[in-house]
C-alpha cells in the first residue's frame, strides 16, 4: 500500500532533474502550483489532495515526439462510469496483479497511464508491532517515479432547452498509485510498495501505443537495496500536519517509550484474548480487516 508521500523539491529542481534524467526521451516543461505559484515543500501529502502527475500532452494519444507535460490530479481514481466521486477516496491504490481486470481500472490501465512524482513515501509497521510510520526514499536518486493510472471524471445533467443536451457541472481530474510486493527494504514494515519506474522507462509506462508485454514488464518490485528508510515520529500520522517536523528522525528516547508502550499492551491482553464484552462484528471487525 501507499498512502502517503513527500514532495520536498523546487519546481526548478524536479525540472532539472528531469531535463537530465529524460534526455532524449520525454520531454516536459517545469511544475507549479495548481495556482500558477511556485512550489511549496509537501511534507505528509494524502490520499484526496492533488499530487503531481506526468501525462502525455496529448491524452490517450501516443507518446508524438516525446512530450509530456505535469499537472496537479486528486489523488485517489474516480472512473468516469461513476456516479458518485466519492468512489475515489478509496481507489488511492491499484494492485497490479488485478489491473487489467478490475472495472475501475483496466479501462485506464489500457490508455491513460501517468508517472506520479514524489520524493518519498511514507508506511507503518502492523499494529502488533506498534503502528510505526517509516520513510522511505532512493537511495540514489532525488526524486521517485511511481506508476500511476489517471482518469477524467465529470458529473453530467440535463440542460433545459428544445433539444435537452447533457453537460458536466463539476470535473475531477484523478490518479491512482500502482502496488506490488514489497522488497526487501520494506518487507518486514509492509508487504506492498509502490511500482517504481526508473527514468528511462516512464516513456514507456505514458505511451498508450507501448507494446503490452513492455508495459507487464515494469510491473514488478524495485530491486533490493533500492530505498533508504528513517524511523519518523508519530507526528505524522495526522494528515493535517504537513511540516518538516513529520521527517524528523525517530529519538532513542522516542523509539524506548513506544516499545514499552507496545509491551505494556501485549502484558495487558495476556489471557484477556476474547473478554466476556467482546463484539466480533461492527466497527470492530472492520478495523482490523486491512
Amino acid at each position: 500500500m501507499c498512502g502517503r508521500l513527500t514532495l520536498t523539491r523546487s519546481g526548478d529542481e524536479i525540472a532539472d532533474y528531469f531535463s537530465q534524467a529524460l534526455a532524449g526521451v520525454l520531454k516536459v516543461e517545469p511544475p507549479s502550483e495548481v495556482t500558477g505559484a511556485p512550489l511549496r515543500p509537501r511534507f505528509n501529502v494524502a490520499p484526496s489532495q492533488p499530487v503531481l502527475t506526468i501525462t502525455p500532452r496529448t491524452p490517450e494519444a501516443p507518446l508524438a515526439g516525446g512530450r509530456g507535460v505535469f499537472g496537479w490530479r486528486r489523488w485517489g481514481l474516480v472512473p468516469s462510469w461513476a456516479r458518485d466521486p466519492s468512489i475515489g477516496q478509496r481507489m488511492f491504490n491499484a494492485r497490479c496483479e488485478t489491473v487489467s481486470e478490475k472495472p475501475a481500472f483496466r479501462t485506464a490501465y489500457r490508455r491513460r497511464r501517468c508517472v506520479v512524482v514524489a520524493d518519498g513515501f511514507y508506511e507503518w509497521s502492523p499494529r502488533s508491532a506498534g503502528h510505526r510510520p517509516f520513510h522511505f526514499r532512493s537511495r540514489t536518486a532525488p526524486l521517485l517515479c511511481f506508476a500511476g493510472l489517471y482518469e477524467t471524471w465529470g458529473n453530467e445533467r440535463e440542460r433545459g432547452g428544445a433539444r435537452p443536451t447533457r453537460f458536466p457541472t463539476e470535473v475531477i481530474e484523478s490518479c491512482t498509485v500502482m502496488t506490488t510486493t514489497a522488497n526487501r527494504d520494506l518487507a518486514d514494515v509492509h508487504s506492498r510498495m509502490p511500482v517504481l519506474l526508473n527514468p528511462r522507462q516512464c516513456a514507456t509506462w505514458l505511451d498508450s501505443a507501448s507494446d503490452r508485454r513492455e508495459v507487464e514488464a515494469l510491473l514488478h518490485s524495485a530491486e533490493d537495496g533500492a530505498l533508504d528508510r528513517i524511523e519518523v515520529g508519530r507526528h505524522v500520522n495526522d494528515p493535517r500536519n504537513d511540516d518538516a517536523r513529520c521527517l524528523q528522525p525517530l529519538s532513542e528516547t522516542e523509539r524506548a517509550r513506544n516499545e514499552m508502550a507496545v509491551g505494556k499492551e501485549f502484558v495487558a491482553t495476556q489471557g484477556q484474548l476474547f473478554p466476556a464484552e467482546t463484539d466480533f462484528g461492527g466497527a470492530g471487525d472492520r478495523e482490523g480487516i486491512r
